[in-house]
């Protein structure tokens, strides 16, 4: 099954990162402390460490770091992760823009065009004979919970902004696992 190149759909010259469900993507592991996410990101860009905020009482606390990419002055993150005091790295936010790109089984995942990326999903289940998902947003994606799907609006579009992510400490799903930062409804941010 042969999907669009990168440059058929407008994000050409982009770092292409691996993921592996439950391990990590590109050089983040899940359960980095964030020291370990710094030295780790330091290969892609500059990096700023904030928070240590619990958001939730029955979450540690956590810190956001964001990495920017090298030589991109005054640009948004291209990742951002979230680490938790007690369970380490648990989310990796991939930027539609700046963001690298990420592959699932094939797949290009960040920065595509929503209804784009729910044909290849439905593509992709069809020909595999395995199954897919929607967020509740109505996002769809690959059916697995390490991979949550989110719209980013860049411009009048909204683009894809996947969140890889295990389970953090106090939650059930990495659906609940989600930072209040990452919670948006069509690319425009509920927190």
């Amino acid at each position: 099954m042969a999907f669009k190149t990168e440059a058929e759909f407008g994000v050409a010259g982009r770092d292409e990162w691996s993921y592996a469900p439950a391990v990590g993507v590109g050089p983040l592991r899940f359960g980095m402390t964030v020291d370990e996410v710094v030295e780790a990101a330091e290969t892609v860009g500059q990096t700023k460490v904030s928070g240590g905020a619990q958001d939730h009482a029955i979450f540690s606390p956590t810190w956001k770091v964001e990495v920017h990419r090298r030589g991109v002055a005054a640009s948004p993150p291209a990742v951002t992760t979230y680490v938790s005091q007690a369970a380490g790295l648990f989310c990796i936010a991939v930027d539609a823009v700046h963001g690298p790109q990420v592959a699932y089984d094939g797949i290009p995942l960040v920065g595509r065009d929503l209804p784009e990326l729910e044909s290849d999903a439905i593509a992709y289940a069809e020909a595999l004979n395995v199954q897919f998902r929607y967020t509740p947003e109505g996002y769809a994606g690959p059916d697995d919970p390490g991979v949550v799907m989110r719209g980013q609006l860049v411009g009048p579009l909204l683009r894809s902004r996947p969140l890889f992510m295990v389970t953090r400490d106090g939650a059930n799903t990495e659906w609940d696992s989600i930072p209040s930062e990452e919670y948006r409804f069509n690319g425009q941010s509920t927190a």
